[in-house]
């Protein structure tokens, strides 16, 4: 008989540590952890505890996590309440890029717009265009993408990590672009959810503005 046959005829017959008891308590295994052998008992204890153990780290994660995220709401709030009460669209660019700076710590950003009514110091190539209108979701990673290092001027070659934002109407319109010099900052694996409600509140603010009446 295998271990498994085993394992599987005492979860079916679970009368069986009734009908001999006396077989149970004269069964010692080995310490998890070394040492002396312990009862059944005694292991079952152990497991308990051990469970609980995790349980209890889990929690602590998840209360972490709350506590991140809460933090996180408060300065996405915060850059919402800007945009909203910025008077013209030069307001709005400096509320984006003060907040991003300043809040969320981005020490580099751009914001490259090629609507009819929106201005870029850096024009704007076919290739970015391209990149940003494919964008479905942020993008993050440590390289450039398309030619939009040139937004970040001579800190360019110090840049390894980056966040696309494709900024959207009707149509796309833009791309927020991110950067750092810290590779881990922006990393593929990243959760993009907060850096999705910025782009949308950003393009709805933006648009507010660019569009008329």
């Amino acid at each position: 008989m295998k271990p498994d046959d085993v394992a599987a005829y005492l979860k079916e017959h679970p009368e069986f540590f009734e009908n001999y008891a006396e077989v149970v308590a004269d069964v010692f295994i080995p310490h998890p952890h070394g040492g002396r052998a312990i009862s059944i008992g005694e292991r079952q204890i152990l497991t308990l505890r051990e469970r609980a153990r995790q349980l209890e780290n889990k929690l602590t994660e998840m209360i972490q996590f709350g506590e991140e995220n809460d933090v996180i709401g408060e300065k996405v709030h915060r850059l919402t309440l800007a945009l909203i009460g910025a008077r013209d669209v030069p307001a709005l660019l400096h509320a984006v890029d003060f907040n991003l700076r300043e809040d969320f710590a981005v020490p580099h950003v751009a914001l490259c717009l090629w609507h009819g009514g929106a201005t870029a110091d850096v024009p704007v190539s076919d290739a970015t265009r391209a990149f940003a209108a494919a964008l479905l979701h942020p993008h993050c990673g440590p390289l450039a993408m398309a030619d939009t290092a040139a937004l970040f001027g001579e800190a360019a070659p110090l840049l390894k990590s980056y966040a696309y934002v494709a900024l959207r109407g009707r149509d796309t319109f833009g791309v927020l672009a991110l950067a750092s010099e810290d590779l881990q900052r922006f990393y593929p694996e990243m959760g993009t959810l907060y850096l999705t409600r910025i782009g949308e509140v950003i393009a709805a603010c933006l648009l507010r503005h660019l569009e008329p009446a």
